[in-house]
C-alpha cells in the first residue's frame, strides 16, 4: 500500500524533500539535482484546495503540476490508484523569486516533522496540519514577510539570487513608529552598544570563516590571463595588487562570475534594505541587478574569493562603481547624522548621480545651517579611512543589533524570514542594514558636499512618521566635484519649474488637484505644437489617429491583467453596481479597435496612434513638476504587424526617433533588451523577432549595445536612453514587442489562405512550434474529444508590463460571492472564488481557419507630452526654437506715434498664422527689449518713423542680439517660413506633382 507518512528532517528545502520522498516511496529514486522547474509565485496562504478525480493508472514516472495558482499554498497533483483508495500528492511548497534549489536551509522545522498524505476522502482534514506548519513558518498571510518579489520562472539549472527584491509595498503598518520623546543627543548611547553586538558576531563569522576549506583556485581576467589563488584567502584586491599597486588602489568593486553554480551566492540571504526603491524622479541606482548579466556578481575588494571565477576589477568611470561609490558616501552621511543629532536611520540609497539618507529626528528639523555641521563630521570620517566590514546574521541577530531603531525593527521583521539571514556593513560607528557591496574604506572619498534637504514621509506615507531627508554628492577628487557644482547651479537655472512660471507657462495648484498641470495660454500652445508636429509626422509616414474612451469597465482591465497587478495606480469608481476606470494606457482600447476592425493580411501592418488623457494614481510624495503628474498625454502608438513585418517597422520606427531627437538637438544611446529568463512564448518566435531587432538597428547605421536577458517577459525592446544639454540621461521613447496581449484579447487576423494560417501565429499553433518546445506556462498536449490536439496556456499571475500593456497580478481583484465566468472577446476569464481571494486563469482561444495572430509594437517617441516638455525646457534654459516657441516674435514701436503701424505689423504677421505680441505701453524701447528678451521672445521687431515710411521693420535675432537687419514684410515672412515646423517629407506642391506626373 501507499505509505500514508512523508518525514523530513529539519532545516531542508521543504519542497524539494517532499517531492523526493514522494518519489522514493513509489520507487522512483531521483538526486536533489533532479527536482523539476516548476514555475513558482508569491505564497500568501492556504486559500482554497481543489479535488481531482484520478482514474486507475499506473505509478507516475514523470512529475506534472495538475493545479499550482499564486494563492495556494497547497499544491495538488495527480498521483497514482493503488488498491481501493485513490491517493493525492499534496505537496507543501514555499516559493521565492528564485529557484527551487535555493530554498535550502530557509525553513525552520522541528526534527523529523511528519506531514500525513491522505486518502481524497481525508484531503480536507490535512489543510489543519498544513496551516499549522505555515503559521509555525510565520508564512501567513498576515505576515508582510510573506509578500515576496514578483516570481521568476524557477529551475533546477539556474542560478539563484543572491538577495531577495523587496519594494515598499511589502511593508504593512498604518500607525506612525517614531519614538515622540525622541531629542537631539551626539554620541547617542545605542551606538555603544551596537558596536558591542557587532563585534560579538563578527567575531564569530569570522571563526567560521577561518574553518572553510582553504584549497587552489584560478582567477581569469578579462585578457584571459589566469591568476592562481586560494578559496577564502585570496581577495580581488590581491589579485590587482599582483598586477599593480596603482590598479589596486583605483579599483573601487570588483565583478566576479564563478564557474561553479551556487558558489558566491548567499542562499536564503534578504536584503533587508530595499526599502530604498522610492523613485527621486531619476532613476534610483538601488535598482541595478548584480547578477543580472551572465550570473556576473558585484563582489567587495576585500572580500576572499570562494572559488575559480572570473574577475572584472571596476573603476568609477563604470556606473556600477558609482553606485557602488554613492551608496557608500550614504553611509558616511548615515553615520555623519547618527553622530552629530543620534538620529534615527531609515533608508539610504544611491541615485543616479549621488545619495540621501532619510532620518527620523523627531519634531527637530535640519536647515541649510545644518549642512557645514554634517559636512565637518563626514570629513572627519572620510579622514579615518574607516573599512567596510561585511556581516552576514540571523534575524534574531539582526533584531540585537537594531533593537534601538524602530525603523530598522519593522524592516527587519517585515522582509527577512524566521530563520533567514540577512546582512550588515560597518564602517567606523556605523552599523546598517545593506545589501552591499561596499568600497573598501571611506578613504575613498575625496570629495563629499550636502546639496539639499527636504521632508519625506515612512515608507512615503503622509499618514506616517515625518523624516527629514538629507541629499548629498560625493567624488573621488575635488575636480569631478567642482564640475558636478557647476552643473547643478546651472541645473537649477534650467528648472523647468522655475521657468515654467516665470514664462507663464503652467502651473500647478496642490490644494485643488494634485499632479495634475494647468497649462496657461502659452504653455497649451507648447503643448499642442509638439502633438501637432507629431500629427504632422503621422500623415507622411502611415500613422492613423484615434480617440478611444477614457472610461472603461473593470471587465477590460481584468482581460488586460491590470486590474490584478495595477489597481493600485488606478482611479477606479462605482457607476450603477459596477466597477469602472479611468484608463492608465491606451493599449487594451486599441486591442479592441483591432479586433472590431478585423483586418486581412494584407490591411497589416495597422498603425494606430492615440494622444487621448491617461490618469495614474501616483502616491503624493512623488509628485515632480512635470515630470511626475497623475494626469498626462502620450504620443502612443500601437503597430499590429504579421512576424515578417517587424524588421521594417522597427527600422522606421526608429527612424522616426531620430529624426524627432535630432530636431531638438538630442543626443542618445540605443540598448537592444532580449529574452529574459522568465518569457513567455514560443523560443522560435523569439529568436525570430530579436533577429528582426538586430537587422532593424544595423540597418539604421547608428551604434547600439547588447542588453541580455533584460527584455519584458512578453517580448524583445530596444530602450533609448536621451540625453540633454547637461548631459543628464532621459527614458522617453519606447519600442516594444509584445507577444502576450494579442493572446490575451484573442486578436486574430485573416491570412492569405489557410494552409498558411499560422505560419505567423505567436504563441498559437502551428508547424514553427514543433521541435522547439513549450513557452512558459504551457500544459502537455491532450486530446480533445474530437481527436484533434490543442495547447492551453494557463497565464498565471506574476508577470509585468510596465509601460503600455499587460500587467499580470500582484494583487488580486476584489471578492465576489460566487463562480463567476466571463468570456470577453474571445478570451476565457475563470474567477475561482475563496474565501479572501479570486485569481483568473486565462485560456488562450485556439485560432479560427485561415487566421493568424498578430505582433503589436508599443512605440512612444514623446512619451509623456509633460515629461517631453519639462526636458525641453531645460535643455534649452527656456528658449525654445521658433517653431515651438508660444513667443515667436514681439512688435516694439519707439513710440506711440507709430503704435498704428506697429498694430498693423501685428495683424499681417497674425494672419499667417505666426505667435505675435505687441507692446504698446508707455516704456522706453529699451525697457521695452529687455523685458521682451526676459521673456524669450525669438524675436523682436522694432518700429519707428523710419520703418513706417520704408514699410519695413527692424529685426533682433534673440540668438544673436548684436546684429540687426532690416527687412520687409516679404522678406520677414520667408525668414519665419524658412524655421517653420519640420517635416520629414516636403508637402508636394500642385507644380511638383505635374512634373513627377509628367516625367
Amino acid at each position: 500500500m501507499f505509505p500514508r507518512f512523508l518525514r523530513c528532517s529539519s532545516r531542508v528545502d521543504l519542497a524539494s524533500s517532499l517531492y523526493f520522498n514522494l518519489y522514493k516511496v513509489e520507487g522512483h529514486w531521483r538526486s536533489d539535482r533532479n527536482v523539476p522547474a516548476v514555475s513558482s509565485f508569491c505564497v500568501r496562504k492556504i486559500s482554497r484546495f481543489a479535488y481531482f478525480s484520478c482514474p486507475p493508472i499506473p505509478p507516475v514516472k514523470a512529475f506534472q503540476s495538475f493545479f499550482l495558482t499564486p494563492r495556494n499554498l497547497l499544491n495538488v497533483s495527480r498521483l497514482s490508484h493503488v488498491g481501493d483508495s485513490t491517493y493525492q500528492k499534496v505537496s507543501l511548497t514555499f516559493y521565492r523569486s528564485f529557484s527551487l534549489s535555493s530554498l535550502s536551509l530557509s525553513c525552520q522545522l522541528s526534527p523529523r516533522c511528519t506531514y500525513a498524505i491522505p486518502p481524497l476522502n481525508r484531503l480536507r482534514s490535512s489543510l489543519i496540519s498544513c496551516t499549522s506548519l505555515c503559521q509555525r513558518l510565520r508564512f501567513s498571510s498576515s505576515s508582510p514577510s510573506s509578500r515576496f518579489a514578483m516570481a521568476t520562472t524557477a529551475s533546477s539549472s539556474s542560478a539563484p539570487r543572491r538577495a531577495e527584491k523587496g519594494t515598499v509595498q511589502a511593508l504593512s503598518t498604518e500607525e506612525k513608529i517614531g519614538d515622540p520623546n525622541f531629542h537631539v543627543c551626539k554620541d547617542a548611547p545605542f551606538i555603544k552598544r551596537r558596536l558591542e553586538v557587532f563585534s560579538e558576531l563578527y567575531e564569530k563569522q569570522q571563526k567560521a570563516l577561518d574553518e572553510k576549506p582553504k584549497v587552489p583556485i584560478f582567477v581569469e581576467l578579462p585578457d584571459g590571463s589566469k591568476k592562481e589563488g586560494t578559496s577564502f584567502v585570496t581577495s580581488p584586491f590581491d589579485i590587482a595588487m599582483e598586477i599593480s599597486k596603482g590598479l589596486a588602489e583605483a579599483s573601487l568593486i570588483a565583478k566576479v562570475m564563478y564557474s561553479d553554480t551556487g558558489v558566491g551566492l548567499d542562499s536564503g540571504v534578504v536584503a533587508a534594505d530595499d526599502e530604498e526603491e522610492e523613485d527621486e524622479g531619476d532613476e534610483c541606482c538601488g535598482s541595478l541587478q548584480e547578477e543580472k548579466k551572465e550570473n556576473w556578481i558585484l563582489w567587495d575588494m576585500k572580500r576572499p574569493l570562494e572559488g575559480n571565477c572570473k574577475l572584472q576589477l571596476l573603476k568609477f568611470d563604470s556606473d556600477e562603481a558609482k553606485h557602488v561609490f554613492w551608496h557608500s558616501s550614504a553611509h558616511i552621511l548615515g553615520q555623519a547624522m547618527e553622530a552629530e543629532y543620534g538620529a534615527q536611520l531609515t533608508v539610504g540609497p544611491a541615485l543616479t548621480c549621488g545619495f540621501y539618507y532619510d532620518a527620523y529626528l523627531g519634531n527637530e528639523f535640519l536647515t541649510e545651517a545644518s549642512y557645514e555641521v554634517i559636512e565637518k563630521q563626514a570629513l572627519r570620517i572620510i579622514k579615518e579611512n574607516q573599512p567596510f566590514e561585511r556581516l552576514v546574521c540571523s534575524k534574531q541577530d539582526a533584531l540585537r543589533l537594531f533593537q534601538d531603531n524602530p525603523f530598522k525593527v519593522q524592516l527587519i521583521s517585515s522582509k527577512v524570514p524566521e530563520a533567514g539571514l540577512t546582512t550588515v556593513y560597518r564602517c567606523g560607528d556605523l552599523i546598517d542594514l545593506c545589501r552591499g557591496p561596499h568600497l573598501p574604506s571611506t578613504g575613498k572619498v575625496k570629495a563629499f558636499r550636502i546639496t539639499k534637504h527636504s521632508a519625506s514621509y515612512w515608507l512615503g506615507k503622509t499618514h506616517l512618521d515625518s523624516l527629514q531627508r538629507v541629499y548629498g554628492v560625493s567624488f573621488p577628487d575635488t575636480k569631478q566635484l567642482k564640475e558636478y557644482l557647476k552643473l547643478l547651479e546651472e541645473a537649477k537655472k534650467r528648472d523647468h519649474r522655475l521657468l515654467g512660471s516665470n514664462l507663464h507657462l503652467f502651473f500647478f495648484d496642490t490644494n485643488v488637484s494634485p499632479g495634475s498641470c494647468f497649462w496657461l495660454p502659452d504653455g497649451a500652445k507648447v503643448y499642442n505644437k509638439l502633438c501637432d508636429f507629431m500629427r504632422q509626422e503621422y500623415k507622411v509616414r502611415g500613422f492613423q489617429e484615434v480617440i478611444s474612451p477614457n472610461i472603461f469597465s473593470c471587465d477590460l482591465w481584468k482581460i488586460s491583467g491590470h486590474y490584478q497587478n495595477y489597481k493600485e495606480n488606478m482611479y477606479l469608481f462605482d457607476v450603477e453596481g459596477k466597477e469602472w476606470g479611468l484608463k492608465p494606457m491606451n493599449c487594451p482600447g486599441h486591442c479592441i479597435m483591432f479586433k472590431h476592425l478585423a483586418p486581412s493580411y494584407k490591411q497589416l501592418p495597422l498603425r494606430l496612434a492615440d494622444f487621448g488623457v491617461l490618469h495614474r494614481n501616483e502616491i503624493s510624495g512623488s509628485l515632480t513638476g512635470l515630470t511626475r503628474v497623475r494626469r498626462f498625454q502620450q504620443d502612443d502608438a500601437h503597430i499590429f504587424c504579421r512576424m515578417d513585418q517587424i524588421k521594417q517597422e522597427v527600422f522606421d520606427a526608429l527612424s522616426f526617433l531620430f529624426f524627432v531627437y535630432e530636431q531638438f538637438g538630442f543626443s542618445f544611446e540605443l540598448y537592444l533588451s532580449t529574452r529574459p529568463k522568465k518569457a513567455l512564448g514560443d523560443l522560435h518566435v523569439w529568436n525570430q523577432a530579436e533577429t528582426a531587432l538586430k537587422e532593424a538597428l544595423d540597418s539604421i547605421g547608428k551604434p547600439w549595445s547588447l542588453n541580455p536577458g533584460d527584455g519584458a517577459f512578453y517580448g524583445p525592446k530596444i530602450d533609448i536612453k536621451l540625453f540633454d544639454a547637461l548631459k543628464r540621461s532621459h527614458q522617453c521613447g519606447t519600442i516594444q514587442l509584445d507577444f502576450q496581449l494579442p493572446i490575451r484579447f484573442n486578436l486574430q487576423y485573416r491570412t492569405q489562405d489557410e494552409a498558411i494560417s499560422n505560419r505567423h501565429a505567436v504563441g498559437g499553433r502551428g508547424d514553427e512550434n514543433d521541435g522547439n518546445g513549450k513557452g512558459e506556462g504551457e500544459e502537455e498536449e491532450e486530446k480533445t474529444e474530437g481527436g484533434k490536439k490543442k495547447k492551453e496556456t494557463k497565464r498565471q499571475e506574476g508577470e509585468e508590463h510596465t509601460n503600455n500593456g499587460v500587467v499580470h497580478g500582484k494583487e488580486a481583484g476584489d471578492e465576489h460571492s460566487h463562480h463567476h465566468h466571463h468570456h470577453a472577446n474571445g478570451v476565457n476569464i475563470s474567477n475561482h472564488k475563496d474565501s479572501e481571494k479570486k485569481e483568473e486563469i486565462f485560456v488562450e482561444q485556439p485560432l479560427r481557419p485561415g487566421m493568424a495572430r498578430p505582433v503589436i509594437i508599443h512605440r512612444a517617441i514623446l512619451g509623456s507630452i509633460e515629461r517631453m516638455c519639462a526636458v525641453l525646457i531645460e535643455h534649452t534654459a527656456g528658449k525654445l526654437p521658433f517653431w515651438l516657441s508660444p513667443r515667436q516674435c514681439i512688435v516694439l514701436p519707439i513710440s506711440d506715434k507709430v503704435n498704428d503701424y506697429a498694430t498693423s505689423v501685428r495683424d499681417t504677421l497674425h494672419a499667417f498664422g505666426y505667435e505675435v505680441g505687441l507692446d504698446l505701453s508707455d516704456n522706453t524701447v529699451n525697457k521695452k527689449i529687455r523685458e521682451a528678451q526676459l521673456q524669450q521672445w525669438n524675436y523682436l521687431l522694432v518700429v519707428g518713423e523710419k520703418e513706417r515710411g520704408d514699410k519695413t521693420v527692424t529685426v533682433r535675432d534673440r540668438a544673436d542680439p548684436e546684429h540687426q537687419k532690416v527687412l520687409s514684410m516679404e522678406e520677414l515672412i520667408k525668414l519665419f517660413e524658412s524655421q517653420g515646423m519640420p517635416n520629414s517629407k516636403k508637402t508636394l506642391t500642385l507644380d511638383s506633382w505635374k512634373q513627377v506626373s509628367q516625367s
